[in-house]
């Protein structure tokens, strides 16, 4: 699978800051209840004590939405890697917890859906869909709310050693190694006739060292991080990339949206009746107004200490950019913001089911579109610009 990656510098400094202890942090005064049994009340909804969200990827904007409703009387634990505090939503306590742990490299760079299955404290993960597809049996998960709407992933290269190529088939025209650090992306992009199976490489580590140091290369990115930090962070580089979105060319799958296990999705459907509209309403006032909580993931990211570099720049860029470059927007077919479209949906299977069987990595039946997803708690009146 194509992990979310990034500037991952490990050195010997760093690793031996890991493993601090765990570190109060409160920002401002508690925020007021919300209304008893009004809509921002989990607690009156049958939510647990406390929610779990599980990320599938280190502390950045992309995630923003999560970690917006993180209070102001938030514990950070920098030994487990993990944020906690009451749950904030529009201003007010809803009644109950919440806590946002990172994966990648702090869960050994196991699937969210796998975490899942192996933990029944987590409430929801961030599970892309071609992921979704290869959870089976108890790992089965069902995506409940859209969050990012279009894949920021993209493919970069140099411009000036593929001058005037303007998409991924002109800059790979030449033979060049197109380097992931997985193996769907290329797959597709091989099946869609963008590259030559032969140019595929998936030894990308997340370090700028190899592109910097071979600049004819092609190598996998995001369009909210890698064009700021490799102009803006890296001294050897210090220049622009040019890059295509790989949702231009079929890479269709809805990012890191909110899921639930499917053998929980009856126990905890009271609870997401009200909680799903308050993350699609999250990740909107989230964008609306980024600078306290990119301020949060940055800490988390210093706190923390895994190697993993993330600045307030990246931070304020990737907000700016989800909205700007159209990584979020409303559902295209019914206007709603956080909405599956059906028919994107069967797309998505149509696409990947045959990509991961030839993997290997799906053997037994594919899933049907529809156990994927649920719009069933998906509020309609919330649109980008009305809510």
């Amino acid at each position: 699978m194509l992990r979310r990656t990034g500037l991952l510098v490990i050195t010997a400094l760093v690793l031996a800051g890991c493993g601090g202890g765990t570190q109060a942090a409160s920002s401002g005064p508690a925020a007021p209840a919300a209304p008893a049994g009004g809509p921002l009340d989990l607690a009156a909804a049958g939510c647990p004590a406390k929610i779990v969200f599980q990320q599938d990827w280190q502390p950045e904007a992309e995630h923003g939405a999560m970690y917006s409703v993180v209070g102001p009387d938030r514990t950070i634990d920098a030994a487990n890697k993990s944020v906690t505090g009451s749950l904030v939503a529009q201003g007010v306590d809803t009644g109950v917890d919440v806590e946002v742990r990172p994966g990648g490299p702090n869960v050994g760079f196991q699937p969210v859906p796998a975490l899942m299955a192996l933990d029944d404290s987590i409430t929801l993960g961030a599970v892309n869909t071609d992921v979704a597809l290869t959870a089976t049996g108890n790992q089965a998960v069902v995506a409940v709310a859209s969050q990012l709407t279009v894949s920021p992933q993209i493919i970069m290269w140099d411009p000036a050693s593929h001058p005037g190529a303007t998409t991924i088939q002109q800059a790979a025209a030449g033979g060049a190694p197109v380097v992931t650090s997985g193996d769907v992306l290329p797959a597709l992009l091989a099946a869609k006739g963008v590259m030559a199976p032969s140019q595929s490489d998936t030894s990308y580590e997340g370090t700028p060292a190899r592109f910097v140091a071979d600049p004819t290369i092609l190598q996998q990115g995001f369009a909210t991080a890698e064009p700021y930090i490799y102009e803006n962070e890296i001294p050897q580089w210090n220049k622009p990339i040019a890059f295509q979105k790989a949702a231009d060319v079929g890479y269709s799958i809805y990012p890191e949206p909110l899921a639930v296990r499917a053998d929980k999705l009856d126990a905890l459907r009271p609870c997401l009746q009200k909680l799903v509209p308050i993350m699609q309403r999250a990740q909107l006032d989230y964008l609306a107004n980024p600078g306290p909580t990119n301020d949060l993931i940055v800490e988390l990211v210093n706190e923390y200490q895994t190697g993993w570099t993330y600045s307030a720049g990246v931070a304020a860029f990737s907000a700016k950019a989800q909205l700007e470059q159209g990584f979020v927007t409303n559902d295209p077919a019914s206007g709603v913001f956080g909405r599956f479209d059906p028919a994107r949906m069967q797309e998505i299977v149509n696409t990947f089911v045959p990509i991961l069987q030839a993997q290997g990595s799906l053997p037994g039946p594919a899933p049907t579109p529809e156990s994927l997803y649920t719009n069933e708690f998906i509020d309609p009146s919330i649109s980008m610009g009305t809510s």
